[in-house]
């Protein structure tokens, strides 16, 4: 891993000023004219606003598009299978088998997944940043801005009915207040098997060359009638092509590239570790629990990939901050900065301000991480926690609610707090008994907080009172809990004691966060955007906010030690692969694709790589070539990219996608899904009737 990130690295520090094909750029603030000299690309605002309307938010984390005029919406499997999980039965599994539906009414509701559209992007920045005055402290200063943006907030959904967030850009340095509209009734199509959809497994997780048929298909409904979107996306007859420009859209979910040096040293010390370690207990206990049935793999099948992804994601992005290479590179962008605001007072003690901010931190960050922002392995606490500070924060104006209690922001709360998805108990025991006693090891067996967590038990029989005691697995009861503070605050329910008697430790912990770390370092990045802007003006992207973006790039392979990587890979490729692992694990093919071979053309593209900048976050993003038409579906990045959350080189850095082509040729010949090809391929001018 690290010598390929030295390499990456030298790469990029030796490559021309001229931009790559850099950047996960707003709607608003998108480089025509960059795009236009490398790539002869006229990119229109007809264009862009065609694009943007028919782009799709999962937020559950992902993205997709509308890809037909009867509101289907393509996206990964890897995206869907939160909702095909719940949807799934013990002698059902739709994970391990499959799914279609080959009428309407066969089309499952998932049970609480929302979509949202982005309609309309304002500039709100002078309005957040003028209620900062000059005698507040940042504790003030961020209260106040918070304060701001939940009125803009509430003043937008009042108006307009719709979403409506107020989205942090340059680390404070732009804030845009973008309105979605969101769709709550989203059915269950198409889903391939899980093992072609992510064929090769964990060996071949961001690596090329790849295989995978990683995609899903779903339904909106508006008033029970299939949605007709205000845009989608046409059908490419070719697909993606080597050299083609293409465009990736989509939701690209967080980067670190504006973080000063001292908060990169700061993840790589302390906050990647602890992701670490906490995903390496949550692996064991899922593998273990996995271990005991059939079934029981089916209830943890979901959760324990992405604990997978997430372990090699992270392995990856602190290996980066490990090198050398990228550190020095880092330092090296960071003094030119600073050495062009010199001249200027204002941005004397900034970089100073911002590492003592992380040095505050350091002390509170383990104990934050296992209090604050802990559901203690349990969905039932997570929901005891909730209803807990739901019915005290409805009470308080708007304002001064904590963020995510906002006025704005509750449906899509309370879509979550009330989702009938199942609950397995024995699953729920194992995390929650595991988190116990990580917690206990951690801050210590007689801390005061450990003491209210375990009420002098163990934590197996803590675990086992909390989860068979409670009653909140009952949708009914949760309704009627959050309808009223008294019943939440006088309830016997284990869960809810739990939870009330663990808020105040909470909540005094959060308030130190905000008011002495993050108040600070929101401040300082403030000031900091401010001289970015005047050095860069607005020629530099903000770093991902999981919010909508735009990038650009081409199909193009790379290489590796002198070793080219082509473009393409096929079907054909796929068997091949398949077969020189004997068909074993992670490498065999579900027994239809086996039954189908002879039927299929080996030729056709399978997978492919571009040059465009993605990050988590973008799996489920439409690659679509210059016409707005879909050629490609993401789903991962190469082990190269996963720097890419510090840095990207155009050299090596490189998406990694289903061609629209596999789609097709699988759905025909592998599924016998010609009704779903045919909606895919309908021409553009062509109204396809719902099914």
């Amino acid at each position: 891993m690290r010598n390929k990130l030295t390499l990456v690295l030298l790469a990029l520090a030796v490559a021309p000023a001229a931009r790559a094909d850099e950047g996960m750029w707003t709607y608003n603030n998108f480089p025509k004219q960059q795009v236009k000299a490398k790539y002869k690309v006229d990119v229109t605002d007809e264009w862009l606003d065609k694009v943007r309307l028919a782009s799709v938010r999962f937020n559950s984390g992902g993205s997709g598009a509308f890809v037909s005029p009867t509101g289907l919406v393509m996206t990964n499997h890897h995206v869907g299978a939160d909702c095909i999980h719940k949807l799934g039965k013990a002698n059902n599994d739709l994970i391990k088998t499959g799914f279609y539906a080959k009428a309407a009414a066969d089309e499952i509701k998932c049970p609480d997944l929302e979509l949202n559209v982005l309609t309309k992007i304002e500039d709100v920045t002078a309005e957040v940043q003028a209620v900062a005055k000059k005698d507040m402290d940042d504790a003030a200063t961020n209260k106040a801005q918070k304060e701001k943006m939940a009125e803009l907030e509430k003043a937008c959904v009042d108006k307009t009915h719709l979403r409506c967030d107020v989205v942090t850009l340059y680390h404070g340095g732009k804030y845009d207040l973008y309105t979605y509209r969101k769709y709550t009734d989203v059915r269950l199509v198409f889903a391939p098997e899980f093992q072609i959809a992510f064929f090769g497994g964990d060996p071949d997780n961001f690596e090329y060359p790849r295989y995978d048929l990683d995609v899903a298909y779903f339904r909106v409904y508006d008033a029970g009638a299939a949605l007709a979107p205000e845009s989608w996306l046409k059908w490419s007859a070719n697909g993606a092509r080597d050299g083609e420009p293409v465009f990736v859209s989509g939701n690209p979910g967080g980067t670190s590239r504006l973080d000063t040096v001292s908060e990169l040293v700061f993840d790589r010390d302390v906050a990647f570790p602890f992701s670490l370690e906490r995903l390496n207990l949550m692996r064991n206990v899922l593998e273990t629990y996995s271990k005991k049935g059939p079934e029981e793999a089916r209830q943890a099948e979901t959760r324990l990939f992405g604990i997978m992804n997430s372990l090699k994601a992270i392995t990856g992005r602190l290996a980066g901050l490990k090198d050398k290479a990228v550190m020095s590179k880092k330092e090296a962008d960071e003094a030119k900065l600073k050495a062009a605001l010199a001249k200027d007072a204002q941005y004397a003690k900034v970089f100073d301000n911002i590492f003592a901010a992380h040095e505050a931190f350091r002390p509170m960050f383990k104990r934050y991480g296992l209090t604050e922002q802990s559901s203690l392995g349990s969905s039932m606490f997570g929901i005891a926690k909730e209803l807990n500070r739901l019915v005290d924060e409805k009470t308080k104006p708007n304002g001064q609610r904590l963020r995510e209690y906002r006025e704005s922001n509750l449906a899509s709360l309370e879509l979550k707090l009330f989702s009938p998805a199942p609950v397995y108990d024995a699953l729920e025991e194992a995390q929650m008994t595991a988190m116990l006693e990580w917690s206990a090891k951690e801050l210590g067996a007689n801390d005061p907080y450990v003491q209210k967590l375990l009420a002098g038990k163990t934590p197996a029989v803590r675990a086992h009172e909390l989860i068979s005691g409670t009653k909140l697995k009952d949708v009914a009861f949760r309704k009627q809990l959050a309808a009223s503070k008294d019943l939440v605050k006088s309830s016997t329910d284990p869960m809810l004691v739990l939870a009330r008697a663990l808020d105040p430790d909470q909540r005094a912990l959060r308030k130190n966060y905000e008011d002495n770390v993050e108040g600070a370092i929101r401040h300082n990045h403030e000031v900091l955007a401010r001289g970015q802007f005047a050095t860069n003006g607005t020629s530099s992207y903000p770093d991902a906010t999981f919010t909508l973006r735009l990038s650009y790039g081409k199909v193009a392979g790379y290489n590796v030690g002198g070793k080219k990587i082509p473009a393409m890979t096929n079907i054909a490729g796929l068997y091949a692969r398949s077969a020189k692992a004997s068909g074993k694990a992670p490498w065999e093919l579900p027994q239809r694709w086996i039954d189908r071979k002879a039927k299929l053309n080996g030729k056709v593209p399978m997978d492919f790589v571009t040059t465009n900048d993605i990050i988590g976050g973008n799996s489920g993003s439409p690659v679509i070539n210059a016409k707005g038409e879909v050629v490609g579906l993401i789903f991962d990045g190469n082990i190269q990219s996963l720097v890419g959350d510090f840095v990207y080189d155009e050299a090596q850095n490189r998406a990694v996608a289903v061609h629209s082509s596999a789609l097709i040729e699988a759905l025909r010949k592998v599924y016998d899904a010609a009704p779903l090809a045919d909606e895919l391929q309908q021409p553009s001018d062509k109204k396809h009737a719902a099914r």
